[in-house]
């Protein structure tokens, strides 16, 4: 009989043993580095047009502001209840305060976030409260950086209602976004670095989209307010200007080339684009679906499979539109405006459905598109920090694009830093910042989604 001292150190070993096998999961589910590293741009791109100073931000520091990885990015918007109280009383009882907001720039700020944007500027009291927040941690503590790429919402008229008109803007909505993105910016200069003017206004699939005209008319009023004030404001001559917006309007698709396009391209300092190969996996699957030969894989790689596809859908788009602005004789930086991965869905990206949502692909697609765009030179505004309830409701993908929960939890792409102690001593709402599964991988991977075989013709 084995002694029980032997028996012990046996037992030891083999749990270690045990522990090491569970934790492979965690490094092999990953797009490969050699499929990121061969969408690289070329040297004469990433080295000479993404850095041109002529279309960045030069900070005070003598840093760029757009394509630096020590300045990342994200997309930002810190409602946390299930509505945003449009058409209610007292509408901005259901926008972040200053104090929710300030919490969550510093959760942000602690993860290197140091670039964030917006959506509207004045309808609801986000923006203003917002670059206040920033304002006074900054007062608080000198060595604290954030910047805004502060968005203003352009719109069509009767946009969301059954009397929408795409051929006739909300001339009145969208001057006073355009006045108060100018008066923030004016009265913020050390924080608004960049106007967004319109948020997807110009692709045909959103409801309140206008003609690019529409925007190049407000590119154009923004640029004049840099010498001639409005409302006794006049915007910083270095703010940056640029208009987001998904990748088919950028000359992707042939529809949107138009005079007014290229007009539009040549007046903006850079573009923002968005692209979406999440949403893609149900709009434009062929990326995504298991080629029948492979349907007895194992459930990884079927999905390393996929991803490696998403991955790939993503830099295909951003090519499309490194190409045409080409084509068209223009010399001009691209930036993702927004891209990001759902983690939970009941609709169109569960099961069945397109099984593209769970934290793990999550990851793995913000792990490869943050390294891409580290690699490329790339601002990444990844979308987005929070997940917000009153996008789409307590099970919809829209509400469950954020990287925290609404209670504060970090999802899988985030565990490292909170293992790292980089959120010790902050919170969200009174929560301590946690993972989410209680950081149990094994939890986590059994909600892992397998993406559907392709079905034969």
């Amino acid at each position: 009989m084995l002694s029980k001292s032997l028996t012990f150190i046996i037992c030891i070993l083999l749990l270690f043993v045990f522990s090491c096998e569970k934790a492979i999961p965690l490094s092999n589910l990953k797009i490969s580095e050699q499929i990121i590293d061969t969408n690289y741009l070329g040297d004469n791109y990433v080295k000479k047009i993404q850095t041109n100073e002529k279309n960045n931000y030069v900070l005070d520091n003598g840093q760029l502001l757009l394509g630096n990885k020590n300045i990342q990015a994200m997309s930002y918007s810190g409602y946390r209840k299930e509505t945003r109280g449009k058409g209610l009383p007292n509408i901005n009882d259901y926008c972040p305060t200053i104090d929710e907001l300030k919490e969550d720039m510093r959760i942000l700020s602690a993860m290197g976030i140091k670039l964030i944007r917006t959506y509207d500027t004045q309808e609801y009291d986000h923006a203003p409260r917002l670059v206040e927040a920033i304002h006074q941690i900054k007062q608080e503590d000198k060595n604290f950086e954030m910047y805004v790429m502060l968005g203003a919402w352009i719109q069509c008229k009767g946009a969301y209602t059954d009397k929408v008109d795409h051929t006739i803007e909300d001339e009145e909505f969208n001057i006073l976004e355009m006045n108060t993105a100018i008066e923030l910016a004016a009265k913020y200069p050390d924080i608004v670095k960049i106007i967004a003017v319109g948020n997807e206004a110009m692709v045909t699939w959103q409801a309140h989209w206008v003609d690019s005209k529409i925007i190049l008319k407000y590119v154009r009023y923004a640029k004049d307010a840099k010498t001639k004030a409005v409302n006794g404001y006049l915007l910083p001559k270095d703010v940056l200007l640029t208009s987001s917006d998904n990748f088919a309007v950028w000359g992707a698709e042939e529809g949107y080339r138009k005079e007014s396009l290229t007009e539009l391209i040549k007046e903006i300092d850079f573009i923002s684009l968005h692209t979406y190969p999440f949403h893609d996996t149900h709009y434009n699957s062929h990326f995504w679906k298991i080629p029948v030969k492979d349907q007895d894989k194992t459930d990884d790689e079927k999905v390393i499979y996929s991803m490696e596809g998403a991955f790939n859908d993503a830099m295909y788009q951003i090519n499309l539109v490194k190409n045409y602005i080409k084509e068209i004789g223009i010399v001009k930086p691209i930036h993702i405006g927004e891209t990001g991965w759902a983690t939970m869905d009941d609709h169109f990206y569960a099961t069945p459905g397109s099984g593209a949502t769970d934290e793990i692909k999550d990851k793995m697609y913000y792990d490869a598109i943050n390294k891409w765009c580290f690699d490329n030179n790339f601002s990444c505004f990844y979308f987005e920090a929070f997940n917000e309830p009153w996008k789409g409701g307590k099970l919809g993908s829209e509400s469950h694009f954020g990287l925290f929960t609404v209670d504060g939890k970090a999802k899988y792409p985030l565990w490292h830093l909170v293992d790292n102690g980089t959120f010790d001593g902050l919170t969200r709402g009174g929560n301590k910042i946690t993972k989410t599964y209680n950081g149990d991988y094994e939890l986590l991977h059994r909600d892992m989604l397998i993406p559907p075989t392709h079905k034969e013709d």
